[in-house]
Order: structure tokens, then C-alpha cells, then sequence
């Protein structure tokens, strides 16, 4: 399997670096002109081949300031393929708070991740602003004039090019932290495949169009976008689509019509947090009670009576609330139903070990020798009380990422007993193995 794996990127290597050999960026322009000139002649502007051509001219023009580089190539497979160009400078950047390489080039920046790998082209003095734009315009019409047909192959795939690399710009935008320009790229990529001949939805980009809008502050434009993706029906990951429009409608003055998205994204995604959260918030600020919330629960454990994580839901609704008892047995009722649902013991030790956080902030804070005392006395049962359940997270656990992340908190919690009972100091010392990397030989 292992050998089968290194065969396939291999060949995605090779097939990476023929792809990367693209015009220069004279030739390029050069190409753009002449096709252009073709265009506007009478004589040939109404050929399907001349727009073709045109198309394929402007895409090129779009792709010769980036160079022969592709995303995720090695420094050493760009060696093969960039001869003797060398970058002006080499500077370190944090991108996400990681530290990443930047190198410049006259036409283009290129980013490398912390694996190495070119992650981000950046391209600062392209031949033409509009390049991919022009090519789509081409194509489009190409379309148009090809009555036969004979062509739908050829402008299929390269409108569905084109629309790829929209995405590849919104996503180097959203990195690099533009995210009105990242808005834009991906509603670019959403238009352009919702044209002739490709007539598709492309409910990623309609989403992510949205929310980078939501994230750079534009409600209205997001409101349009995340809209548009609830009536298609793409609610994204645990319905936040249904959060992100209650949130919307209660910024523009609608808490109600916000309500309203937020129960019906609970009765689909009952485990999403964000909606949760907001229909704790809208409940607390409004009315001040949350027994819809328990009555919703109510219904769709009605439906799903052998459902674990309803009764997780209900756990994280009652400790939200500060209700640690009921959340406390809402948890254990996960287990009683399905012994190998983690997310009940994760859920009753993160309560757990988070009040022993609060705790401990108060005490940092008392003045008073007895209430400080008190308060340390609360932190340490409560520490102590965490242990448990995410011990037994860990037997039942499947993914490595959980599981580290589990091992952080107990390591954290043993930490504080180690030096008065022998047993936290072994479980201690467990705990940080699991989570700190093997040295590298």
C-alpha cells in the first residue's frame, strides 16, 4: 500500500511539472494581442474558433507572471523547473501563527507552509488585471456562436479551469487576509459555473463567498450569499449556515426572523454549538427563560430515543446555563445508552476541568485567607473530577487528533497532584508522552 502511494505521487509530480511549463511572460503578452486583434475583426469574430483561441490567449496571459511554480510543489520539484531564476529576496512571514517562507519574484510572490511546500502564489504585476475575466468573457461567447455543439467538451473544461483558479485566488486572498477579496473570487468561481454550457451550483463557493463577506464585517453582501446558500440547501458544516443568518438578522434588528433560523437549523444539526449557543443567547436575552430549548430537545428525543448525543446536546445546554448537576447526568446518559460515545465522557470532563479554570482564577484574585482556601479546595475536586471521564474518552477513542487533545487536559490535571500521590505521578508521566512528539533521530 505504502509503494502504491509513493507511485501515485510520483506520477502526480511529473504530471505537476508538465503542467508548469507556461509561456513566458513577453510571449504570453505577445499571444494575448494578436488574439485580441482577431476579435475585433469582423471577418473572424464570428468563429467559434477565434474566441477559442482568445480564451486560450488570456488564460495564458493570467498564468505567465506566476511562473512554472504549482501549489503544493517542493522547493526541489520547482528546481527541475525553474532553471536559473532565482527569487530578489527571501523573507519569513507568520501567516496563521506559523512561520512561513516568502520568496520574490518580479511577477509573483510565492509562500511556503512549514512542510515546505509552495501553499500560496501571490501574483503582484500581472500582464493583464482582468486576464481571467476576459477568458471567461471568451468562452461565453464562444458558447454562444457554437450552434453545433462541436465544442462543449473544449469550453466545458476550460470554464471549469477557470473557475478553479477563482478559487485558488479566494483562498490566497482569505490566507493572506484579504477577505473582501476573497469574497469576490469565490463569487466569481459560483457565477462562473453557474453559466452555460456547465449550468451547475457551485454551493461551496455560494457559501464561502458569504462567509469570508461575514468575516470581513460586509452583513449585507454576506446576508445575500449565506441566503442564497440556505435556499439551495447548502447549510455547511453542522448547519452554520442557520447561525451565521440568525446572527445576520439579529445584527440588522430582526431577532425574531434570527430565532427562526436558529430552530430550524437545531431540528437538523441539534449537535451544531453555534446554534446552540445562539438560541441560549436569544432565549437568555429576550425572555429570559430556556424551556424552548428543553422542549425542542424534548421532540427530537422523541424521534431518536437511543440517540447519544441528544443527550450530549442536553449536557452542553444545562452547563451553559451553569447547571453542572443535570449537565453532569445528561453526560453519564450518554454512556448509559451507547458505552463507546466518547463525546459524553469529553463532554462531563471538559465541564469539569473548566470550572476547575474558573476556580482558580477566582483564587488568584481572593484576598481573604479562608475564601482563597475554599476556593483552591474547589479547584482541585474539581481538577480531580475530570480525570475520570476523559480516561475513559481515551479507551473508546478512535482518531489520534482526539485523543492528543484529551491527553493535553489530563496531562494538565495530573500535573497539579504529581508530587503528592505516586499514581498521578505515573499517569502524569503518561499523559505528556502521549502528547509530546517522539525526538527525531
Amino acid at each position: 500500500m505504502k509503494r502504491f502511494f509513493t507511485v501515485l505521487a510520483i506520477l502526480a509530480a511529473m504530471t505537476s511539472v508538465a503542467n508548469a511549463q507556461v509561456k513566458s511572460v513577453s510571449a504570453a503578452q505577445s499571444a494575448a494581442e494578436k488574439a485580441k486583434a482577431e476579435i475585433e475583426n469582423p471577418k473572424k469574430n464570428t468563429k467559434v474558433a477565434t474566441w477559442l483561441k482568445y480564451g486560450k490567449a488570456m488564460t495564458d496571459a493570467y498564468d505567465a507572471p506566476a511562473g512554472n511554480g504549482w501549489l503544493n510543489a517542493s522547493r526541489q520539484e520547482l528546481q527541475l523547473v525553474s532553471g536559473s531564476e532565482k527569487p530578489s529576496s527571501v523573507e519569513s512571514v507568520v501567516i496563521g501563527g506559523q512561520n512561513w517562507e516568502k520568496e520574490v519574484y518580479p511577477t509573483r510572490n510565492y509562500y511556503f507552509n512549514p512542510a515546505g511546500q509552495l501553499a500560496l502564489i501571490e501574483i503582484t504585476k500581472p500582464i493583464y488585471p482582468d486576464a481571467l475575466d476576459k477568458a471567461l468573457e471568451a468562452y461565453v461567447k464562444a458558447n454562444e456562436l457554437d450552434v453545433k455543439h462541436s465544442k462543449v467538451k473544449d469550453i466545458t473544461g476550460a470554464m471549469l479551469s477557470i473557475a478553479g483558479k477563482y478559487v485558488d485566488e479566494a483562498y490566497t486572498a482569505y490566507t493572506l487576509g484579504d477577505l473582501a477579496k476573497a469574497s469576490s473570487y469565490f463569487e466569481k468561481a459560483a457565477y462562473t459555473n453557474s453559466l452555460e454550457p456547465l449550468a451547475q451550483i457551485d454551493s461551496n463557493s455560494v457559501y464561502n463567498a458569504g462567509f469570508t463577506a461575514w468575516l470581513a464585517g460586509d452583513n449585507e453582501r454576506a446576508a445575500k450569499f449565506f441566503e442564497e446558500s440556505y435556499k439551495i440547501g447548502y447549510y455547511g458544516e453542522e448547519g452554520e449556515t442557520f447561525a451565521k443568518l440568525a446572527d445576520l438578522a439579529e445584527k440588522a434588528g430582526n431577532a425574531e426572523k434570527g430565532k427562526d433560523y436558529l430552530e430550524e437549523g437545531f431540528q437538523k444539526f441539534p449537535q451544531s454549538q453555534s446554534i446552540l449557543v445562539g438560541l441560549i443567547n436569544y432565549y437568555l436575552n429576550n425572555n429570559g427563560s430556556t424551556d424552548r430549548l428543553f422542549e425542542l430537545l424534548g421532540e427530537a428525543k422523541k424521534n431518536e430515543p437511543n440517540n447519544a448525543s441528544l443527550y450530549y446536546v442536553e449536557g452542553n445546554i444545562c452547563n451553559q446555563l451553569g447547571k453542572v448537576e443535570d449537565a453532569a447526568a445528561a453526560y453519564d446518559k450518554c454512556a448509559e445508552i451507547d458505552p463507546k460515545y466518547a463525546y459524553g465522557y469529553i463532554g462531563k470532563g471538559q465541564m469539569y476541568y473548566n470550572q476547575a479554570i474558573k476556580y482558580s482564577e477566582e483564587a488568584s484574585a481572593e484576598l481573604d485567607d479562608a475564601k482563597y482556601m475554599a476556593l483552591v479546595e474547589k479547584f482541585e475536586n474539581s481538577l480531580k473530577a475530570c480525570i475520570e471521564p476523559f480516561e475513559k474518552s481515551l479507551e473508546v477513542l478512535t482518531d489520534d487528533a482526539t485523543k492528543t487533545a484529551v491527553a493535553e487536559y489530563l496531562k494538565n490535571a495530573c500535573f497539579r497532584f504529581r508530587e503528592a500521590d505516586p499514581s498521578y505521578k505515573e499517569k502524569y508521566e503518561k499523559y505528556a508522552a502521549m502528547v509530546t512528539p517522539p525526538k527525531q533521530q
